[in-house]
């Protein structure tokens, strides 16, 4: 792949294109000390925390933290819409603004803010989207159960053989995306609410003739607070990643039928 201009290169006072938009849903404890550390790491980056109304004054923290730092910003949301939405919502602040890549980070500290350098060189590689991937060499896992874990790998290689990708973390959270991904994606029709939203994104990548790359990272449990994965997360992903894969292969069934009748 061709290098291409890193994000992080942009013009001073512009924080070099880039925008790391953080979900935040009863984080109070964990934003804070996300925020340094992401601030620490790359000071040329804005911050959009997208908050779904938390009941613990996470959002109050959000708007302390964005009156002593310009280069944080807070979205306040009414309701908790799911991970999806928040994402959808901070993806279209971004696009009216003049970043050229956006970032997903959780801001449980599962994803580490000092590798984030390492997203950004495989981006300027000719990357379209960069995943951090917990399950290519180089990536791993800390501090999760082993249940976690079994059904991660499980949901991961589901979702790779159903929808035909070689893509080994489809179900990250932690990447960078080019805003002209982006722009090429119909958000709006996007309506995977919980953590199926990073295959779905992904898939429509991929449709769309988009490079997808993983770069290795370290995955850590969070040691704050309560995990937002739910029955009914999994339950979600399950059957829309079955239905996008019965398309896929009606598709190619199709295709198979049209060439084999001319």
């Amino acid at each position: 792949m061709a290098k291409r201009q890193d994000p992080l290169d942009g013009p001073a006072g512009s924080p070099g294109s880039a925008v790391v938009v953080i979900p935040t849903y009863n984080e109070r404890d964990n934003l804070g000390p996300i925020v340094d550390r992401l601030l620490t790491a790359l000071p040329q980056v804005h911050v959009l925390v997208v908050d779904d109304g938390s009941p613990d004054g996470t959002g109050e923290v959000a708007d302390r933290i964005a009156a002593d730092d310009e280069r944080v910003h807070v979205m306040h949301r009414t309701q908790k819409a799911g991970l999806g939405a928040a994402y959808v919502a901070g993806f279209e602040w971004a696009l009216q603004r003049d970043y050229e890549a956006v970032i997903e980070m959780d801001a449980d500290g599962s994803h580490s803010p000092e590798e984030l350098p390492r997203l950004f060189a495989a981006l300027a590689t000719g990357a379209d989207v960069v995943i951090g991937s917990r399950y290519v060499p180089g990536g791993r896992v800390v501090n999760w159960p082993w249940h976690r874990e079994a059904l991660s790998r499980g949901a991961n290689l589901y979702s790779k053989l159903a929808l035909g990708l070689s893509i080994n973390d489809i179900t990250a959270g932690y990447r960078v995306y080019r805003r002209e991904v982006l722009e090429k994606l119909d958000l709006r029709g996007v309506e995977s609410a919980g953590y199926c939203f990073q295959v779905d994104l992904t898939w429509r990548a991929v449709k769309a003739g988009c490079t997808v790359v993983e770069a290795p990272i370290t995955f850590i449990e969070r040691e704050v607070g309560e995990s937002k994965m739910s029955g009914s997360v999994v339950r979600e992903a399950l059957l829309r990643v079955t239905e996008w894969g019965v398309r896929r292969r009606g598709g190619q069934a199709l295709d198979l039928l049209r060439r084999t009748l001319r």
